[in-house]
């Protein structure tokens, strides 16, 4: 301060030895004893003089306008301060007292950035009054700062609308002037509906929920306007990103979405998982498509006239929020191959694949780079997690032994896992036909014959694709008859093994007959295998009946070298028939055909034989035999045979058939 205090009396000390000095030339110039040389050096001296007394002169007026600014300025400031000050004693928020009283504050520090922006533009003396005066006004402004940095949190957190996927209101993107949403009200089951539709975001746009009170996002957007001008959008944006990181959280929380390391995840039951897995699922689709479109909606409009900054702002706040979501991915994709798993890990790559688009046009910028690969790779695992699954599954079908014959001969639980495992499977074929590709189990083009009715003669060839996904199927179901085939060589009875391959090769061929297995295997998969447990239904009757039966032949009856019946081995006869009809009777009545058709139709053509046999040698023989001998009528052992197979062992003497 003592340099700018010297200056004055200075300037003054000059100015008085020029007018001195000018004085004196004009003194010896009235000398008449002068010579001409020495009369043109004080002219010469004189005019100099002059000069500088003229240049002095703008000199002082220049800075004479100067100072009246620096007052002017002074006095603006002193206003603002004033107005500003104002708010920091009773700390109320200054939103909160109404619209008015808000922008005349915004009005004021718009001002105070202003009178920085004109002081700064003014060639300030370092330590001088002008320069004291800039630093007020940067202290002032800092105070508005961080005031305006509080109102803009305050207005965030007070104005947030709550997230309930019970009732949400809804606004399309692709009309950003409407004011209302229309409200939907719906459950679970409505929500799943609303966020897989494909029209949401490709052809009708997101669907945009309200996350903070729309009246409020102009005063957000002035706010953040007058902060980015004022050289504070660093504040602001970290302001903004901490509060709608809390909501982002919060949404994830009403999502039941946990934090959970890859080692949680790893050690979980499957039980547990299957449902952490469905509950993802449904948040993914929810999250990105609804909440995650809102949230980018909210940064865009605040940040509307910020360039990049929105989509940063965005990018900040969400970008731990989805990465939890994808972490739990990759802890799927990383864990054991197991058969059970497959199907859920394909609903994740689905769902993943379907919302990469979105989370692409969100996350486009640089700052958004992370999240797209991290989503690529996420999908990349997932991929080859489902991938290594399937292919696992098949060695599971395989390797699965049996110690002990199934119960009945009924259809094994193993039949009916695989085939209805690939029935589900036949919904991801597009997928799976997709991560199969290399994998194939033979050559994808098959020549078959054409075997169509007017074409048998030529018999000409036609060449069909098999699918990657057909190829497998179908080795899946040869493994599967090998296995079946095993597990029959363990029944002691033969007819029971052949029960025990018809029943299960007659599952096989009605699932795929009444599926979308059909379309994968086709009609002459459907034939073969037909044609495979009928032969299997011949072969048991002839098995259980064929010996039976032939106790009611003829051959052996006759007496030697005459024509008359032994009545002693008729009776024999008739009486091992009867023996062994009974033994059947108690054994095959344990024994299960599950499908009703299937068992009736057995029933029926074992009748067909066994009663009509029975008929046509009791009724050739019944003058060389007694009543007293006939057990049964033909009527009796008729309804005997509609005992059979119901999986309940019963005995011909505690029947209530006689």
């Amino acid at each position: 301060m003592g340099d700018c205090e010297s200056s004055v009396p200075l300037m003054e000390e000059e100015e008085n030895l020029i007018a001195a000095a000018q004085n004196i030339v004009k003194a010896l110039g009235s000398n008449r004893t002068l010579t001409d040389d020495a009369r043109k050096i004080l002219s010469d001296l004189g005019s100099q003089l002059s000069s500088i007394t003229r240049v002095s002169e703008p000199e002082d007026e220049g800075a004479g306008e100067i100072e009246e600014q620096l007052i002017e300025l002074e006095e603006e400031l002193n206003l603002v301060q004033s107005k500003v000050m104002n708010w920091e004693v009773g700390k109320s928020m200054i939103w909160d007292c109404g619209q008015e009283e808000a922008y005349e504050y915004l009005r004021y520090v718009d001002q105070g950035r202003k009178l920085i922006e004109r002081l700064e533009s003014l060639n300030l003396v370092k330590g001088g009054k002008e320069d004291e005066l800039l630093r007020k006004a940067h202290d002032l402004l800092q105070t508005a700062m961080n005031r305006l940095e509080e109102e803009f949190t305050h207005l965030l957190v007070h104005n947030r609308q709550p997230f309930e996927p019970e009732h949400m209101s809804f606004r399309s993107s692709e009309d950003d002037t409407l004011d209302d949403g229309s409200i939907v009200s719906f459950g679970d089951d409505s929500i799943e509906d609303v966020v897989q539709r494909d029209s949401m975001s490709r052809s009708s746009g997101e669907y945009i929920i309200e996350l903070v009170h729309p009246d409020v996002i102009p005063d957000l957007r002035c706010i953040a306007n007058l902060m980015f001008d004022s050289n504070y959008g660093r504040e602001c944006s970290q302001a903004f990103i901490n509060v709608r990181k809390d909501g982002l959280d919060d949404c994830l929380f009403i999502l039941e979405v946990e934090k959970l390391s890859i080692e949680d995840v790893l050690k979980m039951e499957w039980n547990s998982l299957n449902s952490k897995i469905r509950r993802w699922i449904r948040a993914m689709k929810i999250f990105v498509r609804i909440y995650l479109a809102s949230e980018k909606w909210l940064s865009d409009q605040i940040f509307i006239e910020l360039e990049a900054v929105g989509s940063v702002c965005f990018a900040e706040a969400s970008k731990a929020s989805i990465l939890q979501l994808l972490n739990f991915g990759e802890a799927i994709a990383i864990g054991p191959h197991q058969p059970e798993k497959l199907i859920r890990i394909l609903d994740m790559y689905e769902v993943l694949a379907d919302l990469i688009p979105d989370i692409d046009a969100m996350y486009s910028d640089e700052v958004g780079l992370c999240v797209r690969r991290e989503c690529q790779d996420i999908l990349r695992s997932l991929g080859d997690c489902a991938k290594a699954t399937f292919l696992e599954f098949e060695n599971a079908v395989a390797s699965s032994i049996s110690a002990n014959p199934f119960p009945g001969g009924g259809i094994h639980h193993l039949t009916r896992y695989v085939m209805n495992y690939m029935k589900t499977l036949i919904d991801y074929s597009k997928t799976l036909d997709e991560l199969l590709k290399g994998h194939e189990k033979e050559d994808s083009v098959t020549i078959l014959p054409d075997m169509t009715p007017d074409r048998e003669e030529d018999n000409t060839d036609r060449r069909c694709y098999i699918s990657p996904l057909a190829q497998h199927f179908r080795s899946f179901t040869s493994i599967l008859e090998c296995n079946l085939e095993d597990k029959a060589r363990l029944y002691k009875d033969e007819s029971l093994g052949h029960l025990f391959l018809m029943n299960n090769i007659h599952y096989m061929a009605e699932k795929v007959k009444n599926s979308n297995l059909r379309t994968i295997l086709g009609d002459g998969w459907i034939r073969k295998h037909n044609w495979k447990f009928q032969h299997h239904a011949m072969s048991y009757e002839r098995a259980t009946w064929s010996s039976i039966l032939s106790f009611l032949r003829d051959e052996g009856l006759y007496n030697p070298g005459s024509n008359s019946i032994s009545r002693t081995l008729l009776k024999e006869r008739l009486n091992n028939f009867y023996l062994s009809f009974e033994d059947v009777y108690k054994s095959q009545t344990g024994w299960s055909i599950p499908d009703s058709q299937l068992r009736e139709d057995l029933r029926i053509s074992t009748s067909l034989k066994v009663i009509q046999g029975y008929r046509t040698f009791v009724g050739r023989h019944t003058n060389h035999i007694s009543d007293k001998y006939i057990r049964y009528t033909a009527d009796d052992l008729e309804k005997f045979l509609l005992d059979l197979f119901e999986g309940s062992p019963r005995s011909v003497h505690g029947s209530h058939r006689k």
